[in-house]
């Protein structure tokens, strides 16, 4: 180590990357413990429990390694480059500018940390799950309009962050925009009773708004607020900094039922899929996809032609191609949200930049982190969440396994026998060699046999593996397994003991962090296996948001401001990086298998409602416990 002549130490290259290792490891091992144990759940529930392996386990698992190196860069790059220059801003601006530059730069704001977001990236790529016959808004708003729908979401989370700074520079109460949106939303969300093209697009409005909530938008938007509320001052200025995560939680909601219903008026009804491909009705299914072009690609993909089994090859081969992808979408996410930041902090603040050294390799970790968990939620999260989604209705009846299938060729339908029940069901199987002297027993099934080529497609099938046909022990099962997933990843969130220890303090003691983790984490498991009991059941989500949301507003009616911020701000701290793409490709494969189910969506709409459930009557509870120690301490005075 020597000294150089501007007074700074000159470290050794070797002893540099010893000083760095530790530090690595340590923010490697943080990430590791959020993401292995719920991929680690899955692939033990997926393996022993149901008894089927993972397909693509070698990928899967590069997948889950680029997942965690991805996120560890990504925060590590945001909290060293972004997250210092949006605290100074939040400090400075209302100092140094007027009201109409604070709401400019905060709806900017807004929607620039929208489109940086992980999870945001899903949304777009579950477009290729939805049938556009069976729901044909839903698959629009997926396809032909998914940068409509993202900038609808991103504009939402602007006004969501403007209406938050304005409430912070007011001292406003949170609760009047909850009792004002919160009633929109549901009427919205009633609306989907009477439209059924509405009503498949309920679910993804909700969602939306866990989605936007994620570890970019909220540290920066916090970061502001917080800001400005140290500036503005006032004895509830802490507490006051929380309720903002809220509004950009709710608004994107709205944004995305404003998109809909616009949409909406130019397009079909849900049909039938022989109706869709009906020559005569050509011109409303191209209204859905768009082109002759798209028009072909969605025959192709929805024939019986063993697609899953290509698929497979096929993102081997585009692994390159992906990457490439994804650090432009990274780039593009990232850099345009720094540069406006940037030039905020120059030409409005008018000041030099701090420690531009780490600013710019805290952007530059950004973007590479972003890109490799972007790849890595493709190929790991993304994978294992819809492979055991598709997987988990064997546990209640029989489904096919499409990524098995095989193909016979040549095949000759004498060979084809059939057999009898005693209820006089007739069924065809025929056998087929394996091995020396190994004969399997196969069913045959007339819509896999394609005569004019003589092939028949075998599609290996399994279950009910817990009970017959409907048993009531499966559906237990998956119910189960849910909970304990939202149990666990949420008891992961780093974000959620922040919010403990915050609780704590504000409650004099009376409202234990953990007591809140517990009830939070219980609130988000409850959610989910509520969300899957959803699909299985097709239940329709407006019998569970309506009911659900209308007690919420009730309780924030008799709760403390300080509960309200901080419970229903809960909702978008529980909805990770990890637990977003992981619940959204679980709901969406689940979705898949289960006869009846348009969608997969939803999921995540109630694991955010109940985790504000549990922090609201934890928080009247505590509120009459202080009443109470007050008023016995004023006797004893």
């Amino acid at each position: 180590m020597e000294n150089t002549k501007q007074g700074k130490l000159k470290i050794p290259l070797k002893q540099s990357l010893m000083m760095l290792v530790p530090f690595c490891k340590d923010k490697l091992k943080e990430q590791l413990s959020a993401v292995l144990p719920v991929v680690v759940y899955l692939i033990i529930f997926q393996s022993i429990i149901l008894g089927m392996p993972v397909d693509e386990a070698g990928l899967i698992s590069i997948g889950i390694g680029l997942v965690v190196l991805g996120l560890a860069f990504f925060l590590e790059g945001l909290f060293l480059g972004i997250m210092p220059l949006g605290e100074i801003l939040g400090i400075k601006l209302p100092l140094k500018s007027g009201i109409f530059t604070i709401i400019a730069f905060s709806f900017i704001l807004g929607l620039g940390a929208t489109y940086a977001e992980p999870s945001i990236a899903i949304l777009k790529a579950n477009g290729s799950f939805v049938k556009p016959w069976e729901a044909p808004l839903l698959y629009v708003m997926l396809n032909q309009y998914a940068g409509h729908l993202v900038a609808f979401v991103g504009t939402g989370v602007g006004i969501a962050v403007v209406a938050g700074m304005l409430r912070f520079m007011k001292s406003l109460s949170l609760k009047p925009f909850i009792l004002a949106v919160i009633p929109l939303l549901l009427i919205f969300t009633l609306w989907g009773a009477f439209d059924p093209n509405i009503l498949y697009i309920t679910g993804l409005a909700w969602d939306c708004g866990a989605v936007t909530t994620g570890p970019v938008t909220v540290p920066l938007v916090l970061a502001l607020g917080i800001g400005i509320c140290r500036t503005v001052g006032g004895e509830e200025s802490d507490s006051m900094g929380f309720g903002v995560v809220t509004l950009a939680s709710a608004f994107p909601v709205l944004a995305v039922f404003i998109l809909g219903a616009f949409l909406n008026t130019s397009l079909p009804a849900p049909m039938q899929q022989s109706d869709f491909f009906d020559p005569a009705n050509h011109a409303q299914a191209l209204s859905i996809v768009g082109t002759e072009e798209k028009f072909s690609e969605v025959t192709r993909h929805f024939s019986d032609t063993g697609l899953a089994a290509q698929e497979k090859v096929e993102a081997a081969e585009k692994l390159l191609d992906a990457a490439n992808t994804n650090f432009v979408e990274a780039a593009r996410a990232i850099l345009p949200l720094t540069l406006f930041i940037i030039i905020v902090f120059m030409l409005v603040l008018r000041e030099k930049l701090p420690k531009k050294d780490e600013i710019f390799l805290g952007i530059f970790i950004s973007v590479l982190g972003l890109g490799l968990f972007g790849i890595g939620m493709e190929y790991g999260l993304s994978k294992i969440g819809t492979q055991v989604g598709s997987r988990l209705p064997a546990s209640f009846s029989a489904i096919e396994i499409n990524d098995h299938q095989e193909i016979i060729g040549n095949f000759n339908t004498d060979i084809v026998q059939k057999s009898i029940t005693p209820d006089g069901k007739i069924s065809e199987f025929f056998f087929k060699k394996e091995g020396e002297n190994k004969y399997l027993q196969i069913p045959f099934v007339e819509k896999n046999y394609d005569r004019s080529k003589k092939i028949y497609r075998y599609i290996p099938h399994i279950g009910p593996i817990f009970g017959e046909n409907g048993g009531k022990g499966g559906y237990l099962i998956v119910i189960l397994f849910a909970f304990i997933m939202g149990f666990g990843a949420t008891l992961a969130e780093p974000a959620l003991n922040a919010l403990g220890m915050k609780v704590e303090e504000l409650s004099v003691g009376t409202f234990k962090k953990t007591t809140l983790i517990y009830a939070v984490a219980t609130g988000v498991g409850l959610g989910i296996a509520i969300g899957a009991a959803k699909i299985i059941w097709n239940i329709q989500i407006f019998w569970l948001l309506v009911p659900f949301y209308a007690l919420l507003l009730l309780l924030t009616l008799f709760s403390d401001e300080q509960y309200v911020n901080i419970g229903w701000d809960s909702a978008g701290v529980t909805t990770g990086p990890v637990t977003v793409p992981l619940v959204l490709a679980m709901g969406l494969g689940l979705g898949e298998r289960v006869p009846g189910v348009v969608e997969g969506f939803g999921i995540l709409s109630m694991a955010s409602a109940c985790p504000i459930l549990a922090v609201l009557l934890m928080g009247i509870s505590a509120s009459r416990k202080a009443r109470k120690l007050q008023n016995s301490g004023g006797g004893n005075r």
